[in-house]
């Protein structure tokens, strides 16, 4: 068995994801009428819409299959997201990269796949729209152009989740979004007795920088810092630009005494693309952070007015400092 190589772009894939808030959410009979409709038309006995999580393969759309999730490692759908391309296996026995998968070989007896990524508005591949069936068989192009139809149908469901949830200047999670995610984790972590740290940025001298090279030039600056916040940062950790040159930061499981690495992270990267970029001016942001501790719980608005409230302060003293 070949497992399937990471895409390129995996860390902002799976921020996309997470921003979207699917995963682990109840069946909904959008994405159900598409896969009904699929295993109709193309008479086998499953279709899934299946979603490549950091280490399995989550399913918001089964029909004929009872399980809602398989690792990633064994499936046929972490192939299947790494092109634009259909991934079509007409025998699963004949592929080397398949013959002694589990699925193949384990109950599911899975002879044929095919599998048509299914991508957010940002281009990234979330994960597929697929057929499965239990014997080998042929995927003309007809076959093929209907399935891309139905994808597309699924990909227009994940669009308005999209628009309604993520910033589209930089990919992050709007205020709406924030909000969503770090309410599900500001709950699991008091359940866990987990701190909770949220930090607050703001671009400084952004308005200059639009004033004298231009809202393009402002753009690039703000999704730079975006990139760089999403490289420094952790899988878990919720990013999101709420608006205007402000971002937010919500660190789950960590005391402020600990988020020194990761601002230092985010100082030596931002440094770094100013001596690298040479734009003319200094991209550079102020932070204040906010704490929660189980033993005296905090409401998002209040993590984030303290937040603000120490980033302003860290503002002035710079200001001052010259």
């Amino acid at each position: 068995m070949i497992a399937a190589p990471l895409p390129v772009d995996e860390n902002a894939r799976l921020a996309t994801l997470r921003v979207l808030q699917v995963l682990d959410t109840d069946p909904e009979e959008r994405f159900d009428r598409i896969t009904r409709m699929a295993r109709r038309l193309f008479q086998v006995p499953i279709a899934l819409v299946s979603l490549i999580d950091a280490d399995r393969q989550w399913f918001k759309s089964a029909q004929g299959l009872d399980v809602r999730e398989t690792p990633r490692d064994i499936s046929f759908c972490g192939h299947a997201i790494m092109s634009d391309d259909l991934l079509i296996v007409p025998d699963a026995t004949a592929d080397a990269r398949f013959a002694d998968n589990p699925l193949v070989t384990g109950d599911l007896h899975l002879r044929f796949y095919a599998g048509c990524p299914v991508r957010a508005p940002s281009g990234h591949r979330l994960g597929t729209l697929c057929l499965i069936d239990r014997s080998a068989r042929g995927f003309d192009a007809d076959d093929q152009a209907t399935l891309r139809d139905l994808a597309y149908m699924v990909e227009q469901q994940f669009a308005a989740l999209y628009m309604a949830m993520v910033d589209e200047l930089t990919g992050l999670a709007n205020r709406r979004g924030f909000e969503s995610q770090a309410g599900h984790v500001l709950a699991l972590c008091l359940r866990n007795a987990w701190p909770v740290t949220l930090l607050y940025f703001d671009l400084d001298r952004f308005k200059s920088i639009n004033d004298r090279y231009g809202h393009a030039e402002g753009d690039w600056a703000l999704k730079s810092f975006a990139d760089i916040l999403r490289y420094c940062l952790r899988a878990s950790d919720v990013i999101a630009r709420p608006g205007g040159d402000e971002f937010v930061v919500l660190l789950s499981g960590t005391e402020t005494a600990n988020q020194a690495p990761a601002l230092a992270r985010v100082r030596q990267h931002v440094d770094a693309l100013n001596l690298r970029a040479q734009r003319g001016y200094e991209l550079d942001f102020s932070v204040g952070s906010a704490e929660m501790q189980a033993a005296r719980p905090l409401t998002l608005e209040e993590l984030m007015q303290q937040a603000d409230a120490a980033m302003y302060a860290h503002k002035q003293a710079r200001r001052r400092m010259g």
